[in-house]
Formats: structure tokens, C-alpha cells, sequence
């Protein structure tokens, strides 16, 4: 296979990293550090019952969703038998990168071309995510030790909207 039809074949799954996550043991120490030392801005906070998490969002250059450089997602479990409450216990309760998330247009559609490349996907259909997204994992087993997170973002932009 030429290095051409790689980039080509590529170019259908993936449009950008869309964040990276953390988990964090103590949601308010977390938020504290990345406002008052790093200066990213909050931008969303909320539960996700789903997925056994509080979450929060972090963005560069203020709160419209259009002016965003970058963003990342403090995670802290809602309980010890979420993900996020095994992570942090399997870590000796030290916070860190949980995972990489990667934007696409279609969840589906991607996790389908990545599964017959042999990447194990952890749900069936696609789960919901922070700002109304559509999201899937890719098991670390099959990428190299990361967990990579797909995440289709809702056209309404209405789905974007803060809250804090």
C-alpha cells in the first residue's frame, strides 16, 4: 500500500483531536488548577449518568464555541465501580490522562472502518457524550496502551451551549 492511499484512506475517519481527558480524584482542586494556574475557562459542567462521571470541559479563548482553540475534559467518578472510579484506583488514586478523543462525522460510520482494521470497539452503537455528542471507544488493547474516544459533535449548535 503507497503512502498516498494511507493518507487517503485516513482522511475519511478523523477531522482533529477533539479533546484529551482527564480523570481527576477532587473535581474542584482540578478545576482550580486549570483556571487559576493554566487559564483555560470553563465552559460546561455537569453529570453523565451514563457513563458514571461528573464532567467538565476547559477551553482556550473564552466561551463561544467558534472561537475555541482547544479543549479538555476533567473526568471524576461518580462512584468507585464507574470507569473513571476504576481508573483512579488502578492508579493508586493519582489522576492523569484517561484518554484521547478524536473528532469524526459519522461515529458510525467510523468505528465501523476501524473495527475491519482490527481495532475493538467498546459498544456495539454509539453512547452519548458531553454537549449532546455521539460518542465510541477504542479498546487500548488494539491501540497500542491509549484509549481513544470517537466523538461526532452535534450539528445544532444549540447542543454547544455552556453550562456552568
Amino acid at each position: 500500500m503507497s503512502e498516498s492511499s494511507v493518507v487517503s484512506d485516513n482522511q475519511d475517519i478523523f477531522l482533529c483531536v477533539d479533546h484529551v481527558g482527564y480523570a481527576v480524584p477532587d473535581m474542584d482542586a482540578a478545576i482550580k488548577l486549570h483556571t487559576e494556574v493554566f487559564g483555560w475557562h470553563v465552559v460546561f459542567r455537569g453529570k453523565n449518568e451514563e457513563q458514571g462521571v461528573e464532567e467538565v470541559m476547559l477551553a482556550t479563548n473564552g466561551h463561544d464555541v467558534t472561537d475555541r482553540d482547544a479543549e479538555i475534559q476533567l473526568l471524576a467518578p461518580l462512584n468507585e465501580e464507574s470507569t473513571i472510579g476504576k481508573w483512579l484506583a488502578k492508579n493508586g488514586g493519582r489522576g492523569g490522562i484517561q484518554q484521547v478523543a478524536y473528532r469524526v462525522a459519522d461515529v458510525e460510520k467510523a468505528a465501523e472502518i476501524l473495527a475491519s482494521r482490527g481495532v475493538k470497539m467498546l459498544y456495539d452503537a454509539p453512547r452519548h457524550g458531553t454537549y449532546g455528542s455521539r460518542i465510541n471507544f477504542c479498546h487500548p488493547k488494539s491501540t497500542g496502551g491509549v484509549l481513544l474516544e470517537l466523538v461526532e459533535r452535534p450539528a445544532d449548535p444549540e447542543g454547544f451551549m455552556p453550562i456552568v
